[in-house]
């Protein structure tokens, strides 16, 4: 019997009785989300009021002041992580409507961009294996940056695959998701880059499923070309990163 159930308004136990309630846990992270998309359109879609961001912190700032534990948080919203496996799956969409979107020569339009992803990958993993080296990060740290440009599902995924971390893979995915989304548009503007899909292009392959949001929300061809360059990053990413570790790092 709850301390409602018995009639009671005693709010030390019930506090203990929500704290306890899986459902608890679920309702604080959708509810963190939405005042995050509420104050997103509050000011405007300003990139720097991304929901994600807000909804991290205000989470933080609640586990920190209440006194739970990020053990019983996560008991209680695992069913969001568990729907990252459902969104991974998902990402077919947004690639069919991105190949959707190469009008004219296909096969040469894909081959540009499969170069330009290469390239891309190639700077984000070395610049942030450099960033840690520099910073003389232990090895479990830097292994699991190998894959912080990759949607944060697939790249758990390639994390326990080369033996690092996927906690803090996850992390650093959406650490870069909201950085990228954040200074995204500000740093295409100083390079003087006005075609909306080599933006788009260019933030769904580096800041992915949060740069995704963030690029619809600026053009819709900038998110289907978004859409395209985080969904073949994940593929891409899931083939050949395991294989250049192993090579470069070993088992």
């Amino acid at each position: 019997m709850t301390p409602i159930a018995h009639g009671k308004m005693n709010l030390p136990e019930i506090w203990v009785y929500l704290t306890g309630n899986p459902l608890t846990a679920l309702f604080l992270t959708l509810l963190a989300y939405q005042i995050g998309v509420w104050c997103y359109k509050k000011s405007g879609m300003h990139p720097f009021a991304n929901p994600v961001l807000i909804a991290v912190l205000l989470l933080a700032g609640f586990l920190k002041i209440s006194g739970l534990s990020y053990q019983q948080y996560f008991a209680g919203a695992q069913f969001v992580h568990f729907m990252l496996g459902t969104a991974t799956v998902a990402l077919a969409v947004p690639i069919y409507q991105g190949l959707a979107a190469l009008k004219g020569n296909l096969a040469r339009s894909l081959s540009m961009l499969v170069a330009a992803l290469c390239v891309g990958s190639t700077v984000a993993i070395s610049s942030a294996l450099t960033v840690a080296k520099l910073m003389h990060a232990n090895l479990d740290i830097t292994h699991s940056l190998w894959a912080k440009s990759v949607t944060a599902p697939i790249g758990m995924g390639i994390s326990e695959n080369i033996g690092a971390s996927p906690t803090l893979t996850a992390i650093f995915a959406v650490v870069t998701g909201i950085f990228g989304a954040a200074t995204g548009t500000y740093l295409f503007n100083a390079m003087g880059l006005k075609r909306w899909w080599v933006r788009g292009f260019a933030m769904g392959l580096s800041a992915h499923g949060i740069g995704t949001a963030r690029a619809f929300a600026v053009h819709p061809e900038a998110g289907q070309y978004a859409s395209l360059g985080m969904g073949l990053h994940g593929i891409f990413g899931a083939v050949f990163i395991p294989l250049v570790f192993h090579w470069l790092v070993g088992s």
